[in-house]
Parts: structure tokens; sequence; C-alpha cells
């Protein structure tokens, strides 16, 4: 055992024993936060305008700090963006990062002094905890590949601006910056396709441990490795024993990785975003990520079927309970305050308090009322081609509200990596797991307002070639499972 693997295991054994020190106190720990959020923004220009100095309890909180997305906050974002100093934060944020926004455009979302290390430290906390759970440390020693956005940075008003990943970039340890892949220079290219097979080039040679990135754009890099070497990536890269990602639910992806690595290969799943480092998975034999409590952000929660009534009820950590989906609003010490991420979860454990992602709060279907949710299609895909075998390349789900004749339904996009010898079968298996989880669905069925879903199949690359025409192909970005519009279906 290498010296960098002794010290790997010290280190994680301490900070598994602190992690576990505040996730076993969640209650004081998110009133900690709380209090040191109040006190630290009280003198900026928000804090004034809701009377901060006067906030002595969470009632008080509620009472002066509306939920507000992007949008609701964007004429303080704006005046920071503009250079100005204690606007939503003490002094000016280190960096914002930028991403596509809606309806306002690109977003730039900042980051200070204060909330840039929990970014690091939960990605970091991430592997440690695997560490201390499994002892595995061979993969301290191999080479780790990070797929994601350029690190150049932009200055914006005396404030760099550049991607989440590519900002993260800039704080990588010394200590793995020999083992980091790709290049700096390869991580510089802009352009997607580009880009991986520059990464294929230089990793190719190398002896790969951990292989990190959001499913579908790592997918990308693994099929077009197979059809370089004529070999699974098993053999190709035979220390390959960690998958970390991010960004979307893997299960979906599950059989085609195995298909293409050849093998079942353990995973870490994170949940990133620009406006904090929410959850990370903290074992490896129970579902769901550990909620970060203790990372200067100061979580609230809304029932997802109360959040557009007037007198929806905001929860905080102990109020909440198993199995509910719920719509996560954070304030956090990057000076963003009763703010919407868009992100719905369910706790699936209050002991310590784990998480699962459900979706987006915007990402539904339902336009006759069945109110379906990213969690209920992902799993019933999951569930239906466990039965099949069928090997699902990508889908997404959008309402037929107009068919040319006949009944409205549901229409399932799929690419499939080869045509279903049943898809029949498939098409039945998919509308029975979803009536099972969603009775609304199933009661528009029975009562004869929809029929039962319908599958169009999608051609080899057509999923990949709809990112790429709206400038979206690779990075961080990422296809919505279901819309409420046929935006998606049409240009599909």
């Amino acid at each position: 055992m290498s010296l960098k693997e002794i010290g790997a295991k010290i280190f994680a054994k301490r900070v598994n024993k602190e992690i576990r020190k505040w996730s076993l106190n969640p209650v004081k720990t998110q009133q900690k936060i709380f209090n040191k959020l109040i006190s630290s923004a009280k003198n900026t220009a928000f804090g004034k305008d809701h009377n901060f100095s006067k906030i002595t309890s969470y009632a008080d909180f509620v009472a002066q700090i509306p939920i507000r997305d992007y949008e609701g906050l964007k004429t303080y974002v704006d005046r920071v963006v503009e250079g100005e100093s204690n606007v939503l934060w003490p002094g000016k944020p280190l960096y914002f990062a930028k991403t596509s926004g809606t309806t306002s455009g690109a977003k730039y979302i900042p980051l200070t002094k204060e909330s840039m290390p929990t970014h690091i430290n939960a990605a970091r906390n991430a592997l440690l905890t695997y560490i201390a759970e499994t002892g595995k440390t061979d993969f301290v020693n191999r080479k780790m590949i990070f797929l994601q956005g350029s690190p150049k940075l932009t200055p914006k008003n005396g404030i760099n601006l550049g991607r989440l990943s590519g900002i993260v970039a800039h704080y990588v340890p010394k200590y793995l910056q020999k083992n980091r892949m790709p290049s700096w220079e390869t991580n510089c290219i802009e352009d997607w396709e580009q880009k991986v097979e520059a990464i294929i080039k230089e990793t190719l040679p190398e002896n790969m441990g951990i292989i990190s990135g959001i499913p579908p754009w790592v997918q990308m890099y693994f099929e077009r490795i197979v059809a370089k070497t004529g070999k699974p990536i098993k053999d190709v890269f035979p220390n390959f024993n960690l998958f970390v990602y991010g960004g979307v639910n893997y299960e979906p992806y599950r059989p085609i990785f195995e298909k293409l690595i050849g093998k079942s290969v353990p995973s870490i799943e994170l949940y990133p975003a620009s406006e904090g480092f929410f959850a990370f998975q903290d074992s490896q034999t129970d579902k769901g990520m550990l909620l970060q409590l203790n990372s200067g952000i100061f979580y609230e929660f809304i029932k997802a079927d109360e959040f557009f009534d007037k007198k929806r009820k905001r929860l905080t950590i102990g109020e909440v309970e198993l199995g509910i989906n719920y719509v996560m609003i954070i304030s956090t010490n990057a000076g963003l305050w009763g703010y919407n991420i868009g992100d719905t979860i369910q706790f699936i454990s209050i002991n310590p308090y784990k998480i699962i992602v459900s979706g987006r709060i915007k990402h539904f279907i339902s336009a006759f009322g069945e109110h379906v949710i990213g969690k209920e299609v992902e799993e019933a895909m999951r569930q239906s081609v466990a039965i099949t075998g069928d090997i699902i390349q990508e889908f997404t789900v959008a309402p037929q509200v107009n068919p040319k004749e006949g009944l409205p339904y549901h229409e399932w996009f799929i690419e499939f990596t080869e045509l279903p010898k049943d898809l029949e079968k498939l098409r039945t298996l998919l509308d029975e797991k979803l009536r099972l989880q969603n009775s609304y669905y199933d009661d528009l069925i029975t009562g004869s307002i929809l029929k039962t879903l319908q599958i169009r199949v999608v051609a080899s690359g057509g999923f990949n070639n709809y990112m790429k025409s709206i400038g979206k192909l690779g990075g961080q970005n990422k296809l919505p499972r279901l819309s409420n519009n046929r935006k998606i279906a049409d240009a599909l």
C-alpha cells in the first residue's frame, strides 16, 4: 500500500467521523447555518431591504423572505454583475457560474469565498466516504478523468465567470494534479465532439481508475472508445473500478453502461449545481444521497402538489416526511435567499436525511391533470426493460393532445441500441408500470380520457443531433426527461 493510500484512509476516517457528527444532529446543524447566514448578511442591500436585523426566528424569516426563482432575484443579481459590493452577500463574489436561463437569457449564479469550498469539499468527501466504507484506495494511484466544461474564465466587471465545472477545475488539490485527466489544453476545447476525440486520444494509453461525468456524455465517450478499439471498456481500462456521476438518474443508463463496460462497476451519485453542492451518495449499501446540512445552505421544502397554492406551507428539515415529493428551496452563503432551484426531491431516510432527485417542478406532464413526474417515467422504464432486456440509449415523454384520430395519449420518444423484438410488449409494460405509480394517470386510462401510451422510435443518434441543433451537446447539458408541451417532441 502506497503512502498516498495510507494517507487517504486516515483522512477518510477523520472526515467520515465529522460527517456522522453533524448528520445525526440535523435540526441543530441547520439552526446554526440559519443563524450564521442571517447574521452575516444583515448589512447587505438585500438584508436591509428584508429587515434581517429584526429576524430572530424562522417565522420571521418566512414573513420577510418570499420564495423566488432567478427571475425574482434578478434585480439584485444584476447589481452584483455590474460590480456593486454588499448586495446579496458581504463583498463581491469570487466567480459567477454562467448557466443558460429560460426567460432571462444567461443566468449568473454567484460563488463566494464562503461558498466555493463547500463545492470542493463535498466532491472530495464523496470519495472519502467511499474509502471509509469499502476500504478501497487503489484508485488514488491511478488516473482520474472528469468530463467537464472548459476551465477558461472571462472577466466581467472584475469578477471571473465560467461554467461551474470549469471553475471547479481550478481547485483540484495538488495531490490529485498528476492523476487528473484530461489535460488543461484538452479541457479548454469548446466543441464537444472534438473534445471527446481529444480525450480519447489522451486517455487510451493510461491506467484509468475513476471516470466521472454526466451519464449521457460519458456514454458517448465509451461508445467511441468501443468503436475505435473493438473492445469493451473493461479490457481498455482494466483498473477502471469507480464511476462518479451526477446531473441525471443513472438507472435508465445502467444497462447500456454495463454492456459498454462489460461488467458492473461501483458508482457514486453526486448532486451538484451552480447554486450549491446539495448531496452525495455516502454508502454503497444504502440508496439515496446524504443531504449536505452543514455546507452553508439553509433548506426549506414545499410539497410539490401544493407549490402553486397561495397558502403553501414552507417546512424545515425537522418537519419533512418520507416519500413525499418536495420542491427544495435554499438560502446560501453565496447570497441566494428563499431560492427555488426548480428541483423536486423525496426523502428516503430521515436518520440521517437522505434524498433522491425526483424531477423538476417545471418538467412534468399534466395536460389532463395527471401530473406525471420524472421519477415515475424513469422507474416505469427501469422496471420494463428489466423484463424485456431492451437497452435504451435515451428517451423523453410528451403529451399528444390533438392526435389525428382517437383519444389523446402520452408519446414516448425512445432511442434504442437495437430495435426491440417485441415493441408492443415494451409499450404495454411501460403503460402498466406507470399506471401502478400514478393513480391519476390510471384513472384517465380507465375513464377513457386517454388511451394507453404510444412509442415513437427515434433514429440512432437522434437525441445527440437534437442537442447539437440547440447548441447544448456535451458539458453539463442534459435532456429533460419529460415536458408538458410538444417543443422537444416536434423537433425530434
